[in-house]
């Protein structure tokens, strides 16, 4: 039985295209290595343009074989405030201090 809300993607390499590309080929690699529908789409293309994809179009992905996307959790918590008050102090004027340290030592080794 097929899934019918499956997605099947294209893939597409377009690299032969890139000097060719009326909007640049900057406006190509920012959307490379990724799902390009949307930045396609916004850009406003004729139905000629969609036409001329499908020369590009390399192969099919359907998305039951992409690996799940990794959930990684991130902590809301700041790690400073498990530091006594003490700590805190001595982080908060470290932070402060050892870009002007820097800074000096650039300078003196300059001179």
């Amino acid at each position: 039985m097929v899934d019918r809300f499956r997605k099947v993607y294209q893939v597409y390499d377009v690299s032969m295209f890139l000097l060719e590309h009326p909007g640049g080929a900057e406006a190509m690699i920012a959307a490379t290595n990724k799902d390009a529908t949307s930045d396609f789409e916004e850009a406003g293309h004729k139905d000629e343009t969609r036409e001329m994809m499908q020369k590009f179009c390399i192969g099919k992905i359907d998305e039951s074989t992409l690996p799940s996307r990794r959930r990684h959790n991130v902590s809301t918590t700041n790690k400073i405030s498990s530091l006594d008050p003490t700590q805190e102090l001595m982080v908060k004027i470290l932070k402060f201090l050892v870009p002007f340290l820097v800074l000096g030592l650039t300078f003196t080794v300059l001179q």
